[in-house]
């Protein structure tokens, strides 16, 4: 399973990369957020993969049932990653939209052309 999620973080890396190259800002914005969301995966992975019950644990239970249980600070890291996310992307489509409506235009080869008018 983490050799699966291993291949796929990386496709989604390379995906945001091939993005982030293009000439459009929306597809950079597209390439920012793949990023982010293949980093959230890999916090995800570093954190392990174990399939166990619930998190909560009986009082005085046996140390097996203690390691067997997933390490929630990961989990926490990525809640609170996607939540931040959640807010740039909404900033950043804000952004784009004012952009638009100053340049008229998505291409950021074109953006020198715009301040000569």
């Amino acid at each position: 399973m983490e050799l699966i999620l291993a291949i796929f973080i990386g496709l989604l890396y390379a995906a945001g990369v091939y993005l982030i190259l293009r000439r459009s800002i929306v597809k950079v914005i597209l390439g920012v957020l793949v990023l982010s969301n293949a980093t959230n995966l890999i916090i995800f992975l570093a954190g392990g993969i174990k399939r166990s019950g619930s998190a909560f644990v009986a009082e005085g239970a046996e140390k097996a049932q203690l390691t067997a249980m997933s390490d929630p600070l990961p989990q926490a890291l990525i809640l609170t990653a996607i939540v931040i996310g959640l807010g740039i992307a909404a900033y950043i489509l804000a952004l784009k939209y004012k952009y638009f409506e100053v340049t008229e235009t998505h291409d950021l080869d074109q953006l020198s052309k715009t301040d000569q008018k």
